[in-house]
């Protein structure tokens, strides 16, 4: 059974290399060998670099390996070639399929530069770490299988949980918070001064992640050759330990695979409706789903999405050739830009037009209507804000003003939204219709709207003014405040957004008659 199982995975590697994908699989292997060299070469040049500075890289190049081993299957949708489900017609044995099958994983593209990133690892740090070969090659061992069973998993989580036709929307909704967080991270890093030695916060960070699954093998050898004889069996342990558990889980995931029968999935059917196939099938995932549409089709909302990164990133001109300081002009973008995303759906009603009508005649109650129609703004806002704050951050150097920042954003942007969800449904004012330019205004018969807009704005900045007080302080006075910047922004801004939901969807119900009228007429 093995060798047979072998000698599949072999002609299946093989046989991307047919005529029909020969192109596509020759490039394909050329991008993964010279990245493969390249990372090796790296390696090795680490062998002149100082003991600290060479466990840094390495431990924290190897925690970002195993994680991206574990959600790289999950975000592109990648099929795996030796689905466990296609053996179960088969009668296979199922104490012995798991192993077969995570030695089988061995046999792969990447599963070989992996290994051949270890060896050189290995060989590395046993000639100038002056670690025993065995304590390298085991340790270079552990990583390997524990990094080759990560994907495994992920890839038999991706095959169990979603869908076996991944729509583009699914890829967009697990990619957001993955840029929400990884380019803070990789910002932080990258603007770090190291002068010949490693800043205390990534040092910091190396010892922490050393103690975990992520990179234990790593943070073992390093540790070894160290002297730092307790912590080296702590991570050692770790390792161990993570080996064992990812071999159980594996094994549990082969069997439920092969021993449960597939329930027959509803988005199967629902495959071409986009936006409404992913989301939940509630009336909060209709309107967030049609709103989605709109936000992304409608060049109406297009338009005052691109605006607001340029007219924030804009103001930082005016403030410098004013005399202000560019540390403190650089703060300004991000409040602004959060600002105006939490305006952008304060006359959401009035762009639907007569549209209107699908919410209000199939009874969408008022609290999801409300929630989904903010769906759009926060997708765009929250990876744009992330991006924003990094690159502040960086350009400054303040880093401890990292969550003094974020709670402004929130404050800012989620209070912006609760305030758009009441100013949508008590003074929506005349729009350009579908189909006409943006920059096109009707002529209105009234200047009520204009109230509803600067109402917006006004009630959005003051309730965030105990957490723009807080953030003022924490800039003047130093970090002390921020914990309190931070909780008050995220407080403040998800009661404003949940109570300004209620209030608006409360009076959505109660005004339909009223702002059908309004969509009809304007």
């Amino acid at each position: 059974m093995v060798a047979h199982v072998l000698g599949l995975r072999l002609r299946l590697l093989a046989g991307a290399l047919r005529p029909q994908r020969a192109v596509r699989g020759v490039l394909a292997l050329l991008a993964t060998a010279a990245v493969t060299v390249a990372v090796c070469v790296a390696v090795l040049g680490l062998g002149s670099a100082p003991l600290p500075t060479a466990r840094t890289v390495i431990v924290l190049g190897g925690a970002s390996v195993f994680v991206a081993f574990f959600l790289g299957p999950i975000l592109v949708g990648a099929q795996d070639q030796l689905d466990p489900r296609r053996f179960a017609p088969f009668g296979v044995d199922l104490k012995r399929m798991p192993w077969i099958l995570a030695l089988a994983s061995l046999v792969s593209v990447p599963s070989m530069a992996l290994v051949a990133v270890h060896v050189v690892f290995a060989v590395a740090v046993t000639t100038v770490a002056s670690v025993p070969w065995p304590a390298a090659v085991a340790a270079a061992l552990v990583s390997v299988l524990s990094t080759a069973l990560v994907a495994r998993i992920g890839m038999a989580i991706s095959a169990i949980v979603l869908p076996e036709r991944r729509s583009r929307e699914l890829t967009v909704l697990f990619t957001i918070p993955i840029i929400a967080i990884a380019f803070p991270v990789a910002a932080y890093f990258a603007s770090m001064r190291w002068d010949g030695h490693v800043p205390p916060a990534a040092a910091a960070v190396t010892a922490f992640v050393g103690y975990t699954p992520l990179a234990a093998p790593q943070a073992f050898l390093f540790r070894l050759a160290a002297g730092e004889t307790g912590a080296a069996w702590t991570s050692g342990l770790v390792a161990l330990l993570t080996l064992a558990a990812l071999l159980a889980l594996w094994g549990h995931l082969v069997r439920r695979m092969l021993s449960t029968t597939e329930r027959p999935y509803a988005t199967r059917e629902r495959s071409g409706l986009g936006w409404f196939s992913t989301l939940p099938t509630t009336a909060f995932g209709a309107v967030a789903a049609r709103s989605l549409v709109y936000w992304m089709r409608d060049r109406r909302y297009i338009v005052n999405v691109l605006i607001v990164p340029v007219a924030g990133v804009l103001t930082v001109f005016p403030l410098m050739i004013a005399g202000v300081p560019p540390w403190a002009a650089a703060l300004v973008p991000v409040p602004l830009m959060a600002l105006f995303f939490g305006w952008l759906p304060h006359n959401d009603v009035a762009y639907d037009s007569t549209a209107l009508w699908i919410h209000i005649a199939s009874g969408v109650r008022g609290l999801p209507d409300r929630l989904g129609r903010l769906v759009p703004v926060m997708l765009v806002s929250i990876p744009v804000l992330a991006i924003a704050v990094s690159v502040t951050l960086a350009f400054t150097g303040e880093w401890q003003l990292l969550l003094p920042l974020v709670g402004v954003a929130s404050a800012l942007l989620l209070g912006g939204l609760g305030m758009s969800s009441i100013a949508s449904v008590v003074a929506p004012y005349a729009v350009s219709r579908p189909g006409d330019s943006p920059f096109q205004q009707p002529q209105r018969s009234s200047s009520h709207g204009s109230f509803g807009a600067a109402g917006t704005f006004l009630a959005a900045l003051v309730v965030s003014l105990p957490t723009l007080w807080l953030f003022v302080l924490t800039v003047v006075d130093g970090d002390r405040h921020a914990p309190a910047t931070f909780w008050t922004g995220i407080i403040t801004g998800v009661l404003v957004l949940f109570g300004g939901a209620a209030i608006g969807g409360a009076i959505f119900e109660r005004g339909g008659t009223r702002l059908m009228e309004f969509v009809e007429t304007t």
